[in-house]
């Protein structure tokens, strides 16, 4: 047996985790080289590196998704052989992965029993429903029992993720980027269960890119580079600029937000209703929207809020719009597909990756074919044939662009981390030169520096004369791009604000509904206008 890094504290009802020389290697990848790590038992340890450090790889090895070919696991100072997801669970281990992990056709009840392992058609429902109910009573986070993934927003999905782990009451529990789709009022609610949890004794260790949230949270950390260990530090005693440089070694660029006088109108909504189209959707009542050349216009609100529907009806995928209300330009575009509104101009980038936003099972190169054929010229797409060599080089000059990591244009979807497979989707899109740019959760997963180079490829397309709506559950993310707001609750859309008139209070505030007693007096006479 492999000695531990550092003596472990008396058995105390709490997960002591240590990692000893870990290596995993993908080909002539390694993505992991020789990672020694000790989390001590009830404390709550930051996992902290650019996309494609080994995080993931790290996490899934110790949560017995993979192997390592190298090194040792030492769980209470006695050295483990975590074959799978069983022994890990048998351990004590719990994970919300960064990905999704739901079972798609059972509903919220369902998932939450087949995470503790049990089958669906042999326990007494009354009682297991009425046990759900109890346990969700103790939690923030309130879910329709009776829901199915498919019918919840990307937040309520990710809240999903942490019940089912929260059900489990894991002695280590590894969370995964748990906040890139939660409200700040919803992480507020997670990180006081997060510290209960660490004072009744569970360990966690908890990988996040949202530095101020890591200095909040976390008594240690451990940080990747490349694969290897590069720091080890207590993140409250360090600085967003000084935990960037261990990261990445440098401080991410400061943004330069010009202002400009925005020009003609690319998008307009006028009296948007649509009802759901499932029974626990959201109807669209009466939204009223504007986006012009030049600007970014930012979507603020709690997931759950209708935003799903309304991206839906923008992009093409929802063609019931009554004629007349979603324009492009002079061109009434309501019941236009997705594919006519890409020839028109538009470009999207939807709120989940795998599945929407890219096959997970196609390669990079071929992923770009989703969005980029037809009307739309394309190197690498000629008269119905593909020239598979131009699509290749075309696809390698996005992943270098990007800075995206990955084993080059042939790699599969599915193979990229959350993070890397985000900046090749929306450097995709931002390569097609769209003239209106629409992009829900933009940095989801994704690590400080590349945040800072997403955004600022968002102003630089809205200086180029793109107009650009930016949906998004992150408030300091809206605040740092949009020249203007708007605030979705309940299927409704607030009136316009500008950003010299938003503070982080009134949005909040407006998350439920209330703008009509907080908007100011420009946005008020926007309210008028409208109704006239």
């Amino acid at each position: 047996m492999i000695a531990p890094l550092d003596p472990i504290p008396p058995a105390t009802g709490a997960l002591a985790l240590d990692t000893y020389e870990l290596t995993k290697r993908f080909g002539s990848f390694t993505a992991m080289d020789r990672v020694t790590m000790h989390v001590a038992p009830g404390t709550v340890h930051a996992l902290l590196g650019e996309n494609g450090a080994g995080k993931s790889t790290l996490v899934k090895c110790v949560a017995g998704f993979q192997r390592a070919e190298e090194g040792s696991i030492l769980i209470d100072g006695r050295e483990q052989d975590i074959a799978n997801p069983v022994v890990a669970r048998t351990l004590g281990i719990g994970m919300v992965y960064q990905h999704f992990t739901l079972a798609p056709g059972m509903t919220v009840a369902e998932n939450l029993l087949l995470a503790g392992g049990k089958t669906p058609a042999l326990i007494d429902w009354k009682a297991q429903r009425a046990a759900l109910r109890e346990f969700l009573a103790t939690t923030p986070f309130q879910l329709d029992l009776d829901k199915k993934p498919s019918e919840l927003a990307a937040g309520e999905k990710q809240k999903l993720e942490l019940l089912k782990q929260l059900y489990l009451k894991p002695r280590l529990l590894i969370l995964d980027e748990p906040t890139s789709v939660l409200t700040p009022q919803a992480v507020e609610k997670l990180f006081v269960v997060l510290k209960k949890l660490a004072s009744e004794g569970c360990s966690i260790l908890y990988i996040s890119h949202k530095l101020h949230e890591i200095r909040e949270l976390c008594t240690a950390c451990t940080v990747l580079r490349g694969g290897k260990v590069t720091g080890v530090c207590n993140p409250q005693e360090e600085s967003n600029a000084s935990l960037s440089r261990l990261m990445i070694g440098a401080e991410p660029p400061q943004l330069e937000h010009r202002k400009q006088k925005p020009g003609a109108s690319r998008l307009t909504v006028r009296d948007l209703r649509l009802a759901r189209e499932d029974q626990f959707g959201v109807d669209l009542d009466g939204i009223e929207l504007e986006v012009r050349a030049g600007e970014v216009v930012g979507i603020a609100g709690v997931s759950g809020n209708g935003q799903k529907e309304l991206m839906y009806a923008l992009s093409g995928e929802d063609c019931r719009a009554a004629a007349g209300s979603i324009r492009m330009g002079d061109k009434d575009v309501s019941a236009l597909h997705p594919g006519a509104r890409r020839k028109l101009g538009l470009h999207f980038v939807p709120e989940e990756r795998l599945g929407r936003g890219a096959v997970p099972t196609l390669s990079l190169a071929h992923n770009l074919l989703l969005t980029r054929t037809g009307a739309i010229s394309h190197p690498g797409f000629a008269g119905g044939w593909i020239e598979v060599k131009k699509l290749e080089e075309h696809a390698a000059a996005i992943i270098k662009a990007f800075n995206v990591k990955a084993g080059g244009p042939r790699a599969v979807a599915k193979s990229l981390s959350g993070g890397n497979l985000q900046k090749f989707i929306v450097g995709r899109e931002i390569d097609a030169k769209p003239t209106l740019f629409i992009v829900s959760q933009p940095t989801w997963g994704v690590d400080v520096g590349a945040a800072a180079q997403i955004r600022g490829e968002i102003l630089a397309l809205r200086d180029a004369g793109c107009a650009v709506l930016v949906v998004s559950e992150e408030l300091e993310e809206l605040f740092e791009v949009s020249d203007r707001l708007y605030v979705i609750a309940r299927g409704r859309l607030s009136p316009t604000i500008a950003m010299a008139d938003a503070t982080v209070e009134k949005i909040g505030e407006w998350m439920s509904g209330l703008w009509e007693q907080g908007a100011p007096a420009s946005a008020k006479a926007g309210v008028q206008h409208a109704e006239a």
